[in-house]
């Protein structure tokens, strides 16, 4: 029951109160953004959704206009602008995702989804079963490491979040994830 109706209800309420919440900080970003360069705000990625079907995900452009996909793992390889270096190292360029949530593209739990380019990881997601979930903002991967981190051993914990989600499970990982952003990542 949780995880086919009320994992979207909470999704819903929880995306809109976290939009309401932040939408000051938000709005401070977008302009910070714009201001950097006058390129867009918002950048646009085609990502794996549930079930392996492709979807358009919003973050904050980190970036300058034009720079090419990559993995996460290749971040430090890329120019960043100044506010991006920011926003990346808090993860407040992830904050648009929380439109993606409310449009049903996304939960606020699941494994994180992976680029079109990112085959093998589809692949070993289809072998789990956690193609079928909605992909998260946060998921099993994020709290134990993800970037770096080899596609087999994502693609597991994916397979480990599928078989048992939870409303207990996804408010541990929610609480986790909380901790892990207060610790400082690497800057990129």
């Amino acid at each position: 029951m949780y995880r086919n109706f009320f994992k979207r209800v909470l999704d819903i309420i929880l995306s809109l109160i976290a939009l309401i919440v932040l939408s000051p900080l938000m709005l401070c970003v977008a302009i910070a953004i714009y201001f950097e360069d006058r390129g867009k705000i918002i950048f646009r990625q085609r990502r794996v959704g549930a079930n392996g079907t492709s979807f358009e995900v919003l973050k904050f452009r980190s970036m300058p206009e034009n720079t090419a996909e990559f993995e996460s793992a290749q971040a430090h390889d890329l120019r960043i602008t100044a506010v991006g270096r920011f926003i990346r190292r808090t993860n407040i360029d992830e904050l648009p995702q929380l439109f993606n949530v409310l449009k049903g593209n996304m939960s606020i739990v699941g494994p994180r989804p992976p680029l079109t380019s990112q085959v093998r990881l589809c692949e070993l997601r289809q072998q789990n079963g956690s193609i079928y979930c909605l992909p998260g903002l946060t998921g099993l991967a994020q709290i134990n490491g993800y970037d770096g981190m080899p596609d087999e051993e994502k693609a597991r914990w994916d397979g480990e979040y599928a078989k048992s989600v939870s409303l207990s499970k996804d408010a541990r990982i929610v609480i986790r994830t909380l901790g892990y952003l207060r610790k400082q990542p690497p800057v990129y």
